[in-house]
């Protein structure tokens, strides 16, 4: 089917401009199809059951785009709706059908825009809206973003609890890929599940100094099960402060800080004895607390036995919701710098405690090197994602890294097919 003139082609242009001495520019680029004016492309194309007769569109189907002509074929598919959400989809090699691969969202408005040439390589145009029904089951699955906003250490992951569980991997896919995490500066990342209903987000690095990361959801509308479609998030942003890391060595009962890659102190320290020894790795700033009475009973230690203890402690800044610190300790001076006496914390003087408790805040990095104890755990006790490297870290993520399944529908959702 022709959409333009054709009755002087590129071949006797170039000719005409060889013998009249004319630049190629002059040559008249009307006639060339491509420099055509788009035509309506509607009679072209069809977009089969999921868009017409006024219906909203079933969002369980696939939004299918079809050349109604052979001498036609599309050579873009654009699909996005009033949020922002494209379609990914995939176009066959011959250009004759488009098909979305990423799921509709329930009670949404589309706008798809198709481009199509002929025979002749004259560009088409067709744009259409249309709207999709909405879910009859209320069952929703609401995220929860953490932490709240505020400025934070770059040791901070970002949280998402879910309402529902989620347990199959192609469902587990369809969420993370709808969570988002943006940071400027830039940095790579990804999602790890922790457990059927909560996921960590971790850069490969940590965060950059001062760094703003903001956080979203597009599963608003996103069917997910059978009887499971993607609810309400509330979008999240925080800040990263000064890169802030304090690193103990338990061989040397040595902490040293580092503000922004420079040493700010060096600090005389204990840590756990043996059968109390402080747990190896990362550990991430939990809180501060001015004032917290231990007791050993609170780690297993029967009251009254040699090792039972009962103490108001000050400056303590929590690493593990078990009763791991960094604190004052008084009591153990002697000791700071040249053996390991305490039941596990990391004990130093009343002065460097306080020192340390106004200059970390949460998310700030606090590692444990050289100790007989075990590594931290990597979750259920605080934050000690750090302790996983990054092929393992990516292991918990639903996505296949790397191939096309985990490019972004931005990037999918508009494909020239490939010669034939």
């Amino acid at each position: 089917m022709r959409h333009s003139p054709s009755n002087r082609t590129v071949v006797s242009c170039t000719l005409l401009v060889a013998a009249l001495g004319a630049s190629a520019t002059a040559c008249g680029s009307d006639d060339h199809p491509l420099s055509a004016k788009p035509y309506d492309a509607a009679e072209q194309i069809s977009f089969g059951d999921s868009i017409g007769d006024g219906k909203k569109a079933d969002p369980d189907k696939p939004l299918e785009v079809t050349a109604e002509d052979s001498d036609d074929r599309i050579t873009d598919v654009t699909a996005v709706d009033a949020a922002g959400r494209f379609v990914a989809g995939e176009l066959s090699a011959d250009g004759s059908r488009w098909h979305s691969t990423s799921p509709l969202a329930a009670g949404a408005r589309y706008t798809v825009r198709v481009s199509t040439e002929d025979e002749d390589g004259a560009p088409g145009r067709e744009t259409r809206t249309f709207e999709t029904s909405r879910p009859t089951t209320k069952k929703r699955l609401d995220v929860t973003f953490g932490p709240k906003t505020g400025t934070y250490g770059v040791g901070q992951p970002v949280t998402a609890e879910l309402s529902q569980p989620v347990r199959e991997k192609a469902q587990r896919a369809i969420v993370e890929r709808a969570l988002k995490v943006d940071s400027a500066p830039t940095a790579e990342g990804a999602w790890h599940w922790v457990n059927d209903k909560e996921l960590h987000y971790r850069p490969k690095e940590y965060w950059p100094a001062r760094a703003t990361v903001q956080v979203r959801s597009n599963l608003p509308g996103i069917k997910i099960a059978d009887r499971l479609w993607g609810g309400k998030a509330k979008p999240l942003k925080f800040t990263i402060g000064d890169s802030v890391i304090a690193v103990t060595d338990a061989a040397t009962h040595e902490m040293t800080v580092y503000k922004n890659d420079k040493v700010i102190n060096t600090i005389p320290v204990t840590t756990g004895k043996p059968g109390f020894d402080t747990r190896n790795g990362v550990k991430v700033v939990l809180g501060k607390e001015y004032f917290v009475r231990m007791r050993g009973t609170s780690i297993g230690i029967a009251e009254g036995s040699a090792d039972s203890y009962d103490l108001p402690v000050y400056y303590a800044t929590r690493v593990t919701w078990s009763g791991e610190y960094v604190h004052a300790a008084p009591w153990s001076v002697g000791s700071q710098g040249s053996a390991n006496v305490s039941h596990g914390c990391t004990g130093m003087s009343t002065g460097n405690a306080e020192w340390f408790f106004d200059n970390v805040r949460e998310g700030d990095v606090v590692k444990v090197v050289n100790s007989n104890g075990h590594t931290m755990e990597t979750f259920g006790n605080g934050f000690g994602d750090w302790n996983l490297d990054w092929k393992q870290w990516q292991g918990g993520s639903a996505l296949i890294r790397g191939t096309a399944a985990d490019t972004a529908p931005e990037q999918t959702a508009r494909l020239r097919p490939a010669s034939a």
